[in-house]
């Protein structure tokens, strides 16, 4: 493996440790697993050297990346049954469609 593709390698995984950071602020349980299932991720990865593969593997982190931009929504229970929502601006948003119970 080439070092121009141990420096992509390396700055996919800073990348994905700082949104998880992000992601998942004042959750330590939520930060320590997703430190861990990054950091297993990477070391039993390590041995592929073929190019082709490593790129397919940066690029899935990158789409894990976006995922965890744009669809983590940190809930927390601020009363009993009443809960508040962390919403970070890239978080995306879809239209809601009311449900229609359809009774035939």
């Amino acid at each position: 493996m080439n070092t121009s593709l141990k420096r992509q390698v390396l700055e996919a995984f800073k990348r994905l440790h700082r949104t998880r950071q992000i992601a998942f602020q004042d959750d330590h349980f939520a930060l320590q697993a997703a430190r861990k299932r990054i950091n297993e991720e990477y070391k039993k990865n390590k041995h592929v050297t073929n190019s082709e593969a490593v790129n397919e593997m940066i690029n899935l982190s990158k789409a894990v990346e976006e995922e965890l931009k744009t669809s983590v929504v940190q809930a927390r229970e601020v009363e009993p049954g009443k809960y508040e929502l962390r919403i970070l601006p890239n978080t995306r948003k879809l239209d809601n469609i009311p449900f229609q119970d359809c009774k035939t």
